[in-house]
Protein backbone atom coordinates (compact mmCIF):
# COMPACT_ATOMS: atom_id res chain seq x y z
CA UNK A 1 0.00 0.00 0.00
CA UNK A 2 2.80 2.51 0.76
CA UNK A 3 4.46 2.18 -2.39
CA UNK A 4 1.25 3.65 -4.09
CA UNK A 5 1.72 7.06 -1.52
CA UNK A 6 5.44 7.14 -3.50
CA UNK A 7 4.15 9.26 -6.38
CA UNK A 8 30.41 20.07 -12.84
CA UNK A 9 33.05 23.69 -15.13
CA UNK A 10 29.75 25.58 -16.52
CA UNK A 11 28.07 24.19 -13.62
CA UNK A 12 30.81 25.64 -10.99
CA UNK A 13 30.14 28.91 -12.74
CA UNK A 14 26.60 28.81 -12.57
CA UNK A 15 26.57 27.87 -8.81
CA UNK A 16 29.95 29.97 -7.73
CA UNK A 17 27.13 33.21 -9.17
CA UNK A 18 24.80 32.73 -5.72
CA UNK A 19 27.66 33.62 -3.10
CA UNK A 20 31.11 33.59 -2.35
CA UNK A 21 32.74 33.34 1.10
CA UNK A 22 33.41 37.24 1.44
CA UNK A 23 29.73 37.94 1.34
CA UNK A 24 28.35 35.45 2.74
CA UNK A 25 28.21 37.14 6.35
CA UNK A 26 26.92 40.45 4.60
CA UNK A 27 23.87 38.14 2.94
CA UNK A 28 23.49 36.60 6.22
CA UNK A 29 22.36 39.84 8.24
CA UNK A 30 20.54 41.09 4.84
CA UNK A 31 17.67 39.32 6.35
CA UNK A 32 15.93 37.51 9.90
CA UNK A 33 13.39 34.90 9.54
CA UNK A 34 10.29 35.77 12.06
CA UNK A 35 10.49 33.12 14.29
CA UNK A 36 6.91 34.24 16.22
CA UNK A 37 5.54 34.03 12.70
CA UNK A 38 6.69 30.53 12.20
CA UNK A 39 4.89 29.66 15.50
CA UNK A 40 1.31 31.31 14.63
CA UNK A 41 1.79 29.47 11.49
CA UNK A 42 2.02 26.23 13.08
CA UNK A 43 0.07 26.89 15.90
CA UNK A 44 -2.30 28.10 12.91
CA UNK A 45 -2.41 25.07 10.67
CA UNK A 46 -3.43 23.03 13.53
CA UNK A 47 -6.17 25.20 14.77
CA UNK A 48 -7.76 25.54 11.48
CA UNK A 49 -7.62 21.07 11.17
CA UNK A 50 -4.65 21.82 8.35
CA UNK A 51 -2.24 19.27 9.73
CA UNK A 52 -2.78 18.21 13.24
CA UNK A 53 0.60 18.26 14.18
CA UNK A 54 3.89 19.93 12.36
CA UNK A 55 7.41 21.52 13.76
CA UNK A 56 9.99 23.65 12.42
CA UNK A 57 13.50 23.84 12.36
CA UNK A 58 15.59 26.92 10.73
CA UNK A 59 19.45 27.19 11.13
CA UNK A 60 20.77 30.77 9.71
CA UNK A 61 24.67 31.86 10.10
CA UNK A 62 25.98 29.18 11.73
CA UNK A 63 23.36 28.63 14.34
CA UNK A 64 20.04 27.70 15.10
CA UNK A 65 17.70 30.60 14.96
CA UNK A 66 14.22 28.60 15.55
CA UNK A 67 12.49 25.97 16.69
CA UNK A 68 8.81 25.50 16.84
CA UNK A 69 6.08 23.14 17.16
CA UNK A 70 2.57 22.49 17.35
CA UNK A 71 -0.11 19.89 17.90
CA UNK A 72 0.31 16.23 17.79
CA UNK A 73 2.28 13.29 16.56
CA UNK A 74 -0.32 11.19 17.72
CA UNK A 75 -4.37 12.65 18.18
CA UNK A 76 -5.54 9.41 19.46
CA UNK A 77 -2.59 9.00 21.93
CA UNK A 78 -2.59 12.26 23.22
CA UNK A 79 1.52 12.84 22.29
CA UNK A 80 2.75 16.21 21.25
CA UNK A 81 4.65 16.57 18.24
CA UNK A 82 8.21 17.12 20.12
CA UNK A 83 11.62 17.64 19.27
CA UNK A 84 12.03 13.85 19.37
CA UNK A 85 9.34 13.11 17.06
CA UNK A 86 10.49 10.14 14.76
CA UNK A 87 9.20 11.00 11.22
CA UNK A 88 8.52 9.09 7.55
CA UNK A 89 10.14 11.33 5.06
CA UNK A 90 8.98 9.61 1.93
CA UNK A 91 10.75 11.53 -1.49
CA UNK A 92 13.49 13.30 1.31
CA UNK A 93 15.06 9.87 1.41
CA UNK A 94 16.14 11.11 -2.75
CA UNK A 95 18.60 13.75 -1.72
CA UNK A 96 20.31 11.32 1.03
CA UNK A 97 20.41 8.81 -2.17
CA UNK A 98 21.83 11.46 -4.85
CA UNK A 99 24.76 11.96 -1.93
CA UNK A 100 25.84 8.31 -1.56
CA UNK A 101 25.84 7.71 -5.06
CA UNK A 102 27.93 10.83 -5.84
CA UNK A 103 30.21 9.92 -3.18
CA UNK A 104 31.22 6.76 -5.34
CA UNK A 105 31.12 9.60 -8.67
CA UNK A 106 33.90 10.94 -6.65
CA UNK A 107 35.87 8.22 -6.15
CA UNK A 108 35.68 7.53 -9.58
CA UNK A 109 33.61 4.18 -9.54
CA UNK A 110 31.49 5.61 -12.73
CA UNK A 111 30.73 8.69 -15.23
CA UNK A 112 27.54 10.87 -14.83
CA UNK A 113 27.26 10.59 -18.45
CA UNK A 114 27.60 6.12 -18.22
CA UNK A 115 24.92 4.42 -20.18
CA UNK A 116 23.16 3.04 -17.18
CA UNK A 117 23.62 -0.55 -18.83
CA UNK A 118 27.54 -0.01 -18.72
CA UNK A 119 26.64 -0.60 -14.46
CA UNK A 120 23.58 -2.21 -14.68
CA UNK A 121 23.59 -4.69 -17.53
CA UNK A 122 19.64 -5.63 -17.19
CA UNK A 123 18.78 -2.03 -18.49
CA UNK A 124 20.89 -2.86 -21.89
CA UNK A 125 17.24 -3.66 -23.87
CA UNK A 126 15.39 -0.67 -22.76
CA UNK A 127 12.74 0.20 -25.46
CA UNK A 128 9.76 3.00 -25.45
CA UNK A 129 6.30 1.87 -25.28
CA UNK A 130 4.65 4.40 -27.55
CA UNK A 131 1.04 3.10 -27.95
CA UNK A 132 -1.47 -0.11 -27.47
CA UNK A 133 -1.99 -2.12 -30.65
CA UNK A 134 -5.17 -3.33 -31.57
CA UNK A 135 -3.96 -6.63 -30.15
CA UNK A 136 -3.74 -5.24 -27.47
CA UNK A 137 -0.09 -5.52 -27.11
CA UNK A 138 2.45 -2.75 -26.32
CA UNK A 139 4.17 -1.11 -29.57
CA UNK A 140 7.87 -0.43 -28.63
CA UNK A 141 10.44 1.16 -30.19
CA UNK A 142 14.05 2.01 -29.78
CA UNK A 143 15.30 4.41 -27.78
CA UNK A 144 16.98 8.07 -29.31
CA UNK A 145 19.72 6.82 -26.77
CA UNK A 146 20.29 4.80 -23.85
CA UNK A 147 19.48 6.50 -20.21
CA UNK A 148 22.53 7.79 -18.23
CA UNK A 149 23.11 7.52 -15.07
CA UNK A 150 22.94 11.61 -15.30
CA UNK A 151 19.07 10.84 -16.63
CA UNK A 152 18.71 8.73 -13.64
CA UNK A 153 19.60 11.94 -11.27
CA UNK A 154 17.51 14.09 -12.74
CA UNK A 155 14.34 12.40 -13.78
CA UNK A 156 14.92 12.22 -17.43
CA UNK A 157 15.43 8.87 -17.84
CA UNK A 158 12.17 8.12 -19.20
CA UNK A 159 11.33 5.80 -16.31
CA UNK A 160 7.88 5.93 -14.62
CA UNK A 161 6.59 5.43 -11.31
CA UNK A 162 3.53 3.54 -12.05
CA UNK A 163 1.27 6.31 -11.46
CA UNK A 164 0.07 7.22 -15.34
CA UNK A 165 -2.41 5.98 -17.63
CA UNK A 166 0.71 5.34 -20.16
CA UNK A 167 1.16 2.47 -21.91
CA UNK A 168 4.25 1.22 -20.09
CA UNK A 169 2.59 0.88 -17.08
CA UNK A 170 0.36 -1.61 -17.65
CA UNK A 171 3.78 -3.86 -17.46
CA UNK A 172 4.73 -1.63 -14.14
CA UNK A 173 1.08 -2.85 -12.34
CA UNK A 174 2.01 -6.63 -13.68
CA UNK A 175 5.53 -6.67 -12.52
CA UNK A 176 4.83 -4.49 -9.54
CA UNK A 177 8.74 -3.61 -9.35
CA UNK A 178 8.80 -1.63 -5.79
CA UNK A 179 7.34 -4.55 -3.96
CA UNK A 180 8.04 -4.50 -0.33
CA UNK A 181 8.51 -8.02 -0.89
CA UNK A 182 11.65 -7.72 -3.47
CA UNK A 183 15.27 -7.24 -2.46
CA UNK A 184 16.52 -3.84 -4.41
CA UNK A 185 18.10 -6.76 -6.79
CA UNK A 186 15.12 -8.39 -7.82
CA UNK A 187 13.53 -4.88 -7.81
CA UNK A 188 16.23 -3.39 -10.73
CA UNK A 189 15.75 -6.92 -12.82
CA UNK A 190 12.17 -5.87 -12.50
CA UNK A 191 12.54 -2.76 -13.48
CA UNK A 192 14.29 -3.41 -16.03
CA UNK A 193 11.71 -4.99 -17.63
CA UNK A 194 9.37 -2.09 -17.49
CA UNK A 195 9.45 0.18 -20.76
CA UNK A 196 10.56 3.62 -21.06
CA UNK A 197 7.61 6.11 -21.30
CA UNK A 198 9.66 8.58 -23.25
CA UNK A 199 13.22 9.11 -24.93
CA UNK A 200 15.65 9.98 -22.03
CA UNK A 201 16.40 13.86 -21.57
CA UNK A 202 12.99 14.43 -23.20
CA UNK A 203 10.48 14.80 -20.28
CA UNK A 204 11.00 15.30 -16.58
CA UNK A 205 9.09 12.11 -15.17
CA UNK A 206 9.40 11.46 -11.36
CA UNK A 207 9.81 7.64 -11.12
CA UNK A 208 11.22 4.73 -9.55
CA UNK A 209 15.17 6.13 -11.11
CA UNK A 210 16.01 6.94 -7.72
CA UNK A 211 15.56 3.21 -6.33
CA UNK A 212 17.65 1.96 -9.22
CA UNK A 213 19.95 4.87 -8.21
CA UNK A 214 20.19 2.93 -4.92
CA UNK A 215 20.63 -0.58 -6.96
CA UNK A 216 23.69 1.12 -8.11
CA UNK A 217 25.34 2.34 -5.09
CA UNK A 218 25.18 -1.43 -4.08
CA UNK A 219 26.64 -2.87 -7.16
CA UNK A 220 29.51 -0.04 -7.14
CA UNK A 221 30.33 -0.11 -3.26
CA UNK A 222 29.63 -4.29 -2.88
CA UNK A 223 27.56 -2.80 0.51
CA UNK A 224 23.63 -3.12 1.11
CA UNK A 225 22.34 0.19 0.35
CA UNK A 226 21.39 0.81 3.97
CA UNK A 227 24.32 -0.27 5.49
CA UNK A 228 26.26 2.07 2.70
CA UNK A 229 24.06 5.24 3.70
CA UNK A 230 24.66 4.33 7.85
CA UNK A 231 28.29 4.24 7.48
CA UNK A 232 29.13 7.03 4.86
CA UNK A 233 26.63 9.52 5.74
CA UNK A 234 24.46 8.59 9.06
CA UNK A 235 27.44 8.00 10.74
CA UNK A 236 29.92 10.71 10.25
CA UNK A 237 26.60 13.42 10.58
CA UNK A 238 25.98 11.81 13.74
CA UNK A 239 22.34 11.04 12.42
CA UNK A 240 21.86 8.84 15.26
CA UNK A 241 18.00 8.81 14.99
CA UNK A 242 17.89 7.87 11.27
CA UNK A 243 17.41 4.33 9.37
CA UNK A 244 15.45 2.33 7.06
CA UNK A 245 14.90 -0.58 9.74
CA UNK A 246 13.86 0.34 13.60
CA UNK A 247 12.94 -1.65 16.20
CA UNK A 248 9.44 -1.60 17.17
CA UNK A 249 10.03 0.17 20.17
CA UNK A 250 10.07 3.40 18.45
CA UNK A 251 6.50 3.10 17.99
CA UNK A 252 6.34 5.69 21.01
CA UNK A 253 8.08 8.31 18.85
CA UNK A 254 6.79 7.72 15.59
CA UNK A 255 4.22 10.12 14.24
CA UNK A 256 1.19 8.86 12.67
CA UNK A 257 -0.13 9.78 9.25
CA UNK A 258 -3.08 11.32 8.44
CA UNK A 259 -5.25 11.54 5.96
CA UNK A 260 -7.48 14.27 4.58
CA UNK A 261 -10.93 12.96 3.47
CA UNK A 262 -13.00 14.91 0.55
CA UNK A 263 -14.44 17.38 3.44
CA UNK A 264 -10.60 18.15 4.49
CA UNK A 265 -11.31 16.38 8.04
CA UNK A 266 -7.69 14.50 9.33
CA UNK A 267 -8.17 11.22 9.90
CA UNK A 268 -5.36 8.74 10.75
CA UNK A 269 -4.38 6.10 8.28
CA UNK A 270 -4.69 2.36 9.19
CA UNK A 271 -0.96 1.68 10.68
CA UNK A 272 -0.86 -1.06 8.38
CA UNK A 273 -0.96 1.37 6.05
CA UNK A 274 0.85 4.60 7.57
CA UNK A 275 3.74 2.46 8.51
CA UNK A 276 6.72 2.11 5.76
CA UNK A 277 7.43 -1.21 4.39
CA UNK A 278 10.62 -1.22 6.29
CA UNK A 279 9.93 -0.47 9.54
CA UNK A 280 7.89 -4.07 9.04
CA UNK A 281 11.29 -5.62 8.20
CA UNK A 282 10.31 -6.10 4.97
CA UNK A 283 13.73 -6.59 2.20
CA UNK A 284 12.65 -3.66 0.40
CA UNK A 285 14.93 -0.22 1.50
CA UNK A 286 13.57 2.03 -1.60
CA UNK A 287 16.53 4.76 -2.86
CA UNK A 288 13.09 6.93 -3.25
CA UNK A 289 11.83 6.61 0.27
CA UNK A 290 11.82 4.92 3.43
CA UNK A 291 14.14 6.58 5.64
CA UNK A 292 12.26 7.79 9.71
CA UNK A 293 14.33 10.42 10.92
CA UNK A 294 13.86 13.61 13.23
CA UNK A 295 13.71 16.95 12.55
CA UNK A 296 17.09 17.17 14.24
CA UNK A 297 18.68 14.65 12.51
CA UNK A 298 17.57 15.71 8.87
CA UNK A 299 18.74 19.26 9.83
CA UNK A 300 22.45 17.62 9.91
CA UNK A 301 22.09 16.29 6.42
CA UNK A 302 21.20 19.78 5.51
CA UNK A 303 23.60 21.63 7.04
CA UNK A 304 26.37 19.43 5.35
CA UNK A 305 25.00 20.48 1.92
CA UNK A 306 24.66 23.96 3.31
CA UNK A 307 28.24 23.71 4.32
CA UNK A 308 29.07 22.80 0.77
CA UNK A 309 29.75 18.96 1.97
CA UNK A 310 30.83 19.07 5.64
CA UNK A 311 29.98 19.30 8.90
CA UNK A 312 32.06 19.68 12.03
CA UNK A 313 34.98 18.54 10.37
CA UNK A 314 33.25 15.48 8.52
CA UNK A 315 33.68 15.77 4.86
CA UNK A 316 30.98 13.75 3.19
CA UNK A 317 31.06 15.12 -0.35
CA UNK A 318 33.67 18.35 -2.54
CA UNK A 319 32.17 21.90 -2.24
CA UNK A 320 32.52 21.46 -6.06
CA UNK A 321 29.75 18.05 -6.43
CA UNK A 322 27.35 19.87 -3.76
CA UNK A 323 27.48 23.22 -6.74
CA UNK A 324 26.54 20.69 -8.91
CA UNK A 325 24.07 18.63 -7.76
CA UNK A 326 22.25 21.90 -6.94
CA UNK A 327 22.91 23.15 -10.35
CA UNK A 328 19.73 22.81 -12.72
CA UNK A 329 20.28 20.31 -15.46
CA UNK A 330 16.83 20.43 -17.56
CA UNK A 331 17.30 21.33 -21.22
CA UNK A 332 15.53 24.63 -21.70
CA UNK A 333 13.77 22.62 -24.52
CA UNK A 334 12.04 20.34 -21.47
CA UNK A 335 8.86 22.65 -21.58
CA UNK A 336 6.74 23.02 -18.60
CA UNK A 337 4.10 20.63 -19.98
CA UNK A 338 6.81 17.89 -20.39
CA UNK A 339 7.87 18.82 -16.62
CA UNK A 340 4.67 17.10 -14.98
CA UNK A 341 3.98 18.93 -11.58
CA UNK A 342 7.40 20.59 -11.19
CA UNK A 343 6.64 23.91 -12.17
CA UNK A 344 3.86 24.12 -8.85
CA UNK A 345 7.09 24.03 -6.98
CA UNK A 346 8.74 26.89 -8.21
CA UNK A 347 10.54 28.59 -10.97
CA UNK A 348 13.22 26.70 -11.32
CA UNK A 349 14.69 22.92 -12.77
CA UNK A 350 16.04 20.19 -11.18
CA UNK A 351 19.85 19.46 -10.54
CA UNK A 352 20.54 15.69 -8.94
CA UNK A 353 17.78 14.05 -6.79
CA UNK A 354 16.49 17.87 -5.82
CA UNK A 355 15.38 20.71 -7.20
CA UNK A 356 16.83 24.33 -7.89
CA UNK A 357 15.40 27.81 -7.80
CA UNK A 358 16.41 29.93 -10.59
CA UNK A 359 14.34 32.68 -10.52
CA UNK A 360 12.96 34.63 -8.03
CA UNK A 361 8.97 34.02 -6.78
CA UNK A 362 6.88 36.01 -10.05
CA UNK A 363 3.82 36.68 -8.09
CA UNK A 364 1.88 35.98 -4.43
CA UNK A 365 1.02 32.50 -5.03
CA UNK A 366 4.18 31.05 -6.07
CA UNK A 367 6.26 29.71 -3.18
CA UNK A 368 8.48 31.92 -1.36
CA UNK A 369 12.40 31.73 -1.36
CA UNK A 370 15.66 32.39 -3.22
CA UNK A 371 17.35 32.17 -6.06
CA UNK A 372 20.15 29.82 -5.73
CA UNK A 373 18.05 27.67 -2.99
CA UNK A 374 17.84 23.74 -3.74
CA UNK A 375 15.24 21.59 -2.12
CA UNK A 376 12.71 18.43 -2.03
CA UNK A 377 9.98 17.30 -0.11
CA UNK A 378 7.88 14.13 1.26
CA UNK A 379 4.40 12.56 0.21
CA UNK A 380 3.05 13.20 4.35
CA UNK A 381 3.71 17.55 2.98
CA UNK A 382 7.61 16.63 4.34
CA UNK A 383 9.85 19.64 3.27
CA UNK A 384 13.42 20.67 3.83
CA UNK A 385 15.51 23.48 1.65
CA UNK A 386 18.77 24.96 1.46
CA UNK A 387 19.10 28.55 0.86
CA UNK A 388 23.40 29.61 -0.16
CA UNK A 389 22.19 33.13 -0.76
CA UNK A 390 20.74 33.62 2.74
CA UNK A 391 23.11 31.06 4.94
CA UNK A 392 19.85 29.05 6.25
CA UNK A 393 18.85 25.87 6.35
CA UNK A 394 15.32 24.88 6.92
CA UNK A 395 13.14 21.93 7.99
CA UNK A 396 9.36 21.67 8.29
CA UNK A 397 7.83 18.40 9.38
CA UNK A 398 4.32 17.30 9.36
CA UNK A 399 2.81 13.80 8.48
CA UNK A 400 -0.60 14.91 6.50
CA UNK A 401 -1.63 13.04 3.05
CA UNK A 402 -2.57 14.04 0.44
CA UNK A 403 1.11 16.16 -0.33
CA UNK A 404 -0.34 20.12 0.91
CA UNK A 405 1.46 22.61 -1.29
CA UNK A 406 -0.47 24.87 0.32
CA UNK A 407 0.99 24.17 3.71
CA UNK A 408 4.30 24.80 2.42
CA UNK A 409 3.61 27.93 0.81
CA UNK A 410 1.95 29.54 3.97
CA UNK A 411 5.06 28.25 5.44
CA UNK A 412 7.24 30.09 3.33
CA UNK A 413 5.82 33.02 3.70
CA UNK A 414 6.16 32.81 7.58
CA UNK A 415 9.97 32.42 7.03
CA UNK A 416 10.46 34.62 4.65
CA UNK A 417 7.62 37.05 4.80
CA UNK A 418 4.68 37.31 2.02
CA UNK A 419 6.93 39.82 0.44
CA UNK A 420 10.19 38.48 -0.11
CA UNK A 421 11.98 39.34 -2.84
CA UNK A 422 14.05 36.07 -3.58
CA UNK A 423 16.95 37.71 -4.79
CA UNK A 424 19.98 38.93 -2.16
CA UNK A 425 21.76 41.94 -2.46
CA UNK A 426 24.51 42.42 -4.30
Amino acid sequence: MARHWILLVSALGLAACATTPDTNARLASSFAPDCQAVATFLAGAVAEGRTVGASALVWKGGREVCFENAGFASREDNRLFARDTLVQIFSMTKPVTGVALLQLWEQGRFGLDDPLYWHLPEYAGLQVATVIGSDGNLVLRDPSRPPSIRDLMRHTAGFTYGDSDEPADIIWERLQPLSADNTLAEFSAAMAQVPLRADPGTRWIYSAGVDVQARLVEVLSGMAFDAYVAENIFAPLGMTDSAWRRDGGDLDRLARIYIADEHGALNPMPREEWLEPNFAGNPMTMGGSGIVTTVDDYMRFARMLLNEGELEGRRILQPATVRLMATDMLDPRTSNENRMWLPSKGTGGFGLNVFVRTAAPMSPEKNRGTVGEFFWDGLPSMLFWVDPGQDMAVVFATQKVPFDNALHHDFRSAVYGADYSGVTPE
